[in-house]
């Protein structure tokens, strides 16, 4: 942990030395509020001009509340594994002042600041019954190829989905997600009574022969500590141990060969013959990659252990259902314009994964596709680099304080359901932030009569 708080010291330290150094410049490329950037298409002669509204990187009340804000969003949203992308896009339009394609790249920074530390703080971390690593590996490898499909789709959808329908299906998954998510926390809470109350009345009737109460606490705090978190009872290994290689190697090889033709399909013309070669080579990579892990799987030569060795030699159906699930999880959080972990938290919480493993695994998998999404902003000139520095800071910050922090509280509470009751805290927020917004945006544009319908896929720039 000193190691940890050395590490992010040095972070914050560096990026207040950028921000301050560019901040003059930054005063000086933006004389006006309003910024107008130039996009070039490769249409010839079509030039495309859209309008970026970055605001003056001054310290007052904006950044004061806008920080509170981020440092408890980040620190909900990397602890239920969602992210937070729901409340920071919400913060960064309505009280920073940005537009809401720069608030939505700023957003994915964060994110991607966010589940880094998470990632990085999970490096070491153990699973909480088994002797394995807390982020479950192969589960990632079955879901996240399906997810960056998904989401690919999924912004397709949102370009020509009218914005009505993206509101209403927003408000609507939001709220069934956090409700199905409370409901089991709930049940989660319930069966940890239980637990309690049996290992209690264990506590008693063995301390019956003489010790009287004495030993009750130190039993129940044992119990906890096998409940909750078995890193003190099984050997230690180090970090290099504690990750396996071959898996990450391939789900980093799909990032970058998913980035390169996402890259690529920027500087095409939309419709256009390379366009659909790019769009449809993402198929063989992600498709391929599930359908290793899933034959694995199949075989009984992998098992997704989070779930218990009954789960060894899975049948073709429940391959099938899992691989859909991570696509349509895609298709959503790309057509609503958020990443997938508010889509994955909740589903592997649905699973039976325990909350731990879900936040960890779910974190994870959310880091390629965010990390995705900031590359291809960053090449685009999507956001301004000071202020997006000093918001990853303040994410990174509030991700490393918020896993220590729940993590010594479900220690001592022997409580994992908080972990659920924060998910799902963070998905209502983020439908109801995320949702008003929609509704605002959609009154104005009926005030100024705007097309509200279905958009055409091939007459836009599709940049995500």
């Amino acid at each position: 942990m000193k190691a940890m708080n050395r590490v992010l010291i040095v972070f914050l330290l560096l990026v207040s030395l950028y921000v301050t150094s560019s901040h003059q410049n930054t005063d000086q490329n933006s004389s006006e509020f309003n910024i107008t950037k130039r996009v070039e298409t490769n249409d010839h002669d079509a030039k495309v001009f859209y309008k970026h509204t970055w605001p003056r990187m001054k310290f007052g009340w904006k950044i004061i509340v806008g920080s509170i804000i981020g440092f408890l969003g980040s620190a909900f949203g990397t602890v239920g594994g969602v992210g937070g992308g729901g409340i920071f896009v919400p913060m960064l339009t309505l009280i920073v002042g940005f537009d809401a394609k720069s608030a939505t790249a700023i957003s994915k920074c964060m994110v991607t600041g966010g589940a880094g530390a998470t990632v990085f703080y999970n490096l070491k971390q153990r699973h909480p019954t088994l002797d394995m690593p807390v982020v479950d590996y192969d589960l990632a490898l079955l879901f996240q190829p399906m997810l960056m499909l998904g989401i690919s789709v999924g912004v397709a959808f949102n370009v020509i989905f009218p914005d009505w329908m993206i509101t209403a299906l927003l408000i609507v998954v939001f709220i069934g997600l956090s409700v199905n998510a409370f409901f089991k926390g709930v049940q989660t809470w319930k069966k940890e009574t239980i637990l309690k109350k049996e290992a209690r009345q264990n506590a008693q009737s063995n301390d019956a022969g003489g010790t009287g109460n004495a030993a009750h606490p130190q039993t129940e705090e044992m119990i906890n500590e096998s409940h909750i978190n078995t890193n003190q009872s099984r050997k230690k290994v180090s970090v290099i141990e504690n990750i396996y290689w071959k898996e990450l190697g391939i789900l980093v090889s799909v990032w970058i060969l998913i980035l390169a033709l996402q890259i690529g399909k920027n500087y095409t013309t939309n419709c256009s013959v390379l366009y659909w070669v790019l769009n449809l080579l993402q198929v063989p990579i992600t498709v391929g990659t599930s359908f290793y892990e899933a034959m694995l799987l199949y075989k009984g030569k992998r098992v997704i252990a989070s779930l218990g060795d009954e789960y060894r030699g899975l049948h073709v159906g429940k391959l099938m259902v899992y691989c859909t699930c991570g696509l349509v999880a895609g298709v959503i959080g790309g057509l609503l314009g958020l990443g997938g972990g508010f889509i994955l938290g909740p589903l592997f919480i649905g699973l039976g994964i325990p909350p731990q493993v879900s936040s960890a695994t779910s974190t994870f998998a959310m880091t390629f596709s965010a990390s995705m999404s900031v590359v291809e902003y960053y090449l685009l000139k999507r956001f301004p680099v000071p202020y997006a520095l000093y918001f990853v800071a303040v994410a990174t910050a509030a991700a490393l304080v918020g896993q220590h922090l729940v993590r010594k509280v479900i220690a001592i509470l022997g409580r994992t359901s908080l972990i659920i009751f924060i998910l799902a805290l963070t998905v209502f927020v983020s439908g109801i932030s995320l949702g008003g917004v929609g509704i605002a945006n959609l009154i104005k544009r009926i005030e100024q009569k705007e097309n509200m319908g279905f958009g055409d896929l091939c007459s836009y720039r599709v940049r995500s």
